[in-house]
């Protein structure tokens, strides 16, 4: 059985950052804490908390002072700097330099809105990392919109600025784009005039997606290696399944059904841009052994 890694699969520009990091903050063996997961793979957070990164919540945050707290690359909003300057926190901030770009762009935009008494969009997913730090940038006054049908009931009688999170869907943008031009046309207004649709997201990331589609249709059978709590892994799944229809999802090599293998030859093993590449090489040692 030929068994093959996507050299292209793993972690991105940001994630990296973070890693490093994360393991130069332990090395440095004073007591550092993680605020949230470090990136949505249990695994890895396992790997880095048993070397001594903890993680920790904005609540643990208020009742901590004079330690080390780590921005993990989703970025934070404006409230938690500041809560850490009040707390006499050190901050290492792993904010991967997209998503700053992005909260930056963001903080401009709400700031060009609210005089022009207009509103912001932010396409992605609710509660997410990312989306909290963004909405932080503009005082909590924009919209955070996942699809079409979230602007049935908005208002297009004012100027507006749409935005993404660097994980979304390129697709999914350019139609909701085109949809507030279409709602303004309908209102009687130049979308020209009242409108701009901000690509903020990520190509590293939106790349991927051409690169998973085109590595799934090379094997028999693929093993896409994510977490569940991952965005960019659902997103990144469907589009392997789409490919190769015996596509199955684990989270690392535990999760392995030796009738899986039943008649076949060549086995691709992929995954999100927050799987970590050790992870995918216990995947490929397991299928060795089981074959």
């Amino acid at each position: 059985m030929i068994i093959e890694i996507d050299h292209k699969s793993g972690f991105c520009f940001g994630v990296v950052k973070a890693i490093a990091a994360a393991e130069e903050g332990i090395a440095s063996e004073e007591p550092i804490q993680c605020l949230g997961d470090i990136v949505h793979n249990s695994h890895e957070v396992k790997r880095l908390s048993d070397r001594g990164l903890q993680v920790i919540t904005r609540d643990d945050m208020q009742k901590m002072e004079g330690t080390r707290v780590m921005i993990r690359a989703h970025g934070e909003p404006p409230e938690t700097y500041e809560l850490a300057r009040k707390q006499n926190i050190r901050v290492i901030d792993a904010t991967c330099p997209i998503v700053l770009k992005l909260q930056q762009r963001v903080k401009k935009g709400a700031q060009e809105m609210q005089e022009a008494e207009g509103y912001v969009y932010i396409l992605g997913k609710e509660g997410h990392a990312e989306v909290v730090g963004l909405m932080g940038q503009t005082g909590r006054r924009a919209r955070v919109i996942q699809n079409v049908d979230d602007l049935k009931d908005a208002d297009f009688s004012r100027p507006s600025r749409l935005y993404a999170q660097t994980t979304e869907d390129p697709e999914k943008l350019k139609t909701v784009a085109a949809y507030i031009e279409d709602r303004y046309r309908a209102a009687g207004y130049d979308p020209a005039t009242m409108f701009k649709a901000h690509d903020t997201i990520c190509r590293q990331v939106s790349n991927r997606g051409i690169e998973i589609r085109e590595f799934a249709g090379r094997f028999d059978l693929v093993i896409f290696v994510s977490d569940p709590k991952s965005s960019n892994g659902k997103q990144l799944f469907e589009i392997c399944l789409k490919t190769n229809r015996r596509s199955y999802f684990v989270t690392g090599p535990e999760d392995l059904k030796k009738e899986w293998f039943t008649n076949t030859e060549r086995v691709g093993i992929c995954g999100a841009t927050s799987t970590p590449q050790w992870v995918m090489e216990a995947v490929r040692d397991r299928i060795r052994e089981m074959s």
